[in-house]
């Protein structure tokens, strides 16, 4: 079997549209085209319906005892920002205090620093040299102002998987509020927004095969009732809690693609996780000085493979492989020549943090696909490495780190 290039790789960052999700969708964009909000007609009831169907699929995805506990947003990134400047500002009264972890998304971090400038106090926490929160710390960090814990299901980098369970069992003991940026880990691993005690969550459909621009937050409605002020104002859709005219068929497309990741996501994992698997296999088999980035099993996602190439510059690597879609860190800041400050808050150093790839697998990736990869890195982390004298020295048992090299 010829394999198609490009092979797309790239899946933390994005996810091509499943098929049947698109089908789903087409007919509500020509035939069925009515606002959901248009109470008046057959056209509106029509999208309202679809809409409101799309909500009961999205709540059974997560656990959630309410399709009212589903709020429509345009993304993850509005999700995170409903979710922690809508808290910050209704609790305000209570406290002014948040934890989070220096790991999560720029969307999490970055609102943060925002509401700092409100006069919010926010906690960043440490994390493990595998890139996990120890709910132990979380715990330390809550005072009588704490209002909001937010910490992520999964890393979009290194895989890491959070024991949100552990931590969603302190937070509910102190009566602070969890928030988990659910993106990348929902339907890939189980998550129940119940038996986890997340108060808030933040999904998007364009991680899980479904369309770019639709998201949702997940905002418990009962055991404790979850309030928010909108951060967008207007016709008081979604309950007041976000206005804005319903974009129906990717609202459609999230549905459908949430309902094909409950049916389907376990065993679709398992097989995910075993081409992860093959393709570490063929690249430890055949190259020395690799480091894996993020926890171990099972406490990592099934496909993601994060490694450091020592002796093997990202970029360059990534300019090799070019007809590969991988990436060399956080897609929101790939932009930036900094190290991932993912695997610098894990403790890597400066110079093996230049050297990570992540590989993304998932759904339509093949045997192939990765037989063929492993063979077009090997040849290329081989051939780059012949070409540095480091390496050189390193194979020849020298310490590079006792080297004093001369300044110009």
């Amino acid at each position: 079997m010829t394999v198609k290039l490009p092979i797309y790789m790239d899946n933390h960052a994005t996810t091509p549209m499943d098929p049947r999700v698109l089908e789903a969708m087409l007919p509500y964009f020509t035939e069925k085209f009515g606002n959901a909000a248009s109470r008046n007609h057959s056209c509106g009831w029509a999208a309202e319906e679809a809409v409101e169907y799309a909500r009961e699929q999205s709540a059974k995805f997560i656990g959630a005892k309410s399709e009212k506990e589903i709020v429509w947003t345009s993304g993850a990134t509005e999700s995170n920002n409903l979710a922690l400047k809508g808290v910050a500002e209704f609790y305000a009264d209570k406290g002014n205090h948040i934890i989070t972890a220096k790991t999560e998304h720029k969307a999490i971090l970055d609102t943060c620093k925002r509401l700092e400038k409100d006069g919010v106090q926010v906690t960043y926490l440490d994390v493990g040299t595998d890139g996990s929160v120890d709910p132990d710390d979380v715990k330390k960090a809550i005072t009588d102002k704490t209002i909001l814990v937010s910490v992520m299901l999964a890393n979009n980098e290194v895989g890491t998987i959070n024991r949100i369970a552990e931590i969603g069992k302190i937070t509910r003991e102190k009566g602070v509020l969890l928030h988990t940026d659910a993106v990348q880990g929902v339907g890939k691993i189980d998550f129940d927004v119940e038996a986890m005690n997340v108060d808030l969550a933040s999904i998007t459909a364009h991680k899980m095969y479904g369309p770019k621009g639709v998201g949702a937050l997940f905002v418990r409605r009962s055991k404790p009732r979850v309030r928010i002020v909108a951060q967008i104002d207007g016709g008081g859709h979604e309950r007041g809690m976000r206005s804005g005219t319903l974009n129906t068929p990717s609202i459609v497309g999230f549905g459908k693609a949430a309902d094909i990741m409950m049916k389907e996501g376990r065993e679709e994992s398992a097989r995910i996780f075993k081409l992860r698997e093959r393709l570490r296999a063929k690249l430890y088999g055949a190259l020395d000085e690799l480091v894996w980035n993020g926890a171990e099993d099972p406490w990592h996602l099934p496909g993601n493979l994060n490694l450091s190439f020592s002796f093997v510059e990202g970029e360059a690597m990534m300019m090799a492989i070019k007809d590969v879609a991988v990436s060399s860190g956080s897609a929101c800041t790939s932009a930036s020549l900094e190290p991932s400050y993912v695997l610098r808050a894990m403790g890597v150093d400066e110079e093996l943090a230049h050297t990570s790839i992540r590989f993304g697998l998932g759904r339509f990736n093949t045997e192939e696909e990765v037989d063929y990869v492993a063979a077009l890195v090997i040849d290329h982390v081989s051939r780059l490495r012949n070409m540095s004298p480091l390496y050189e020295m390193h194979k020849e048992g020298i310490d590079l780190k006792s080297i004093e090299w001369a300044a110009h």
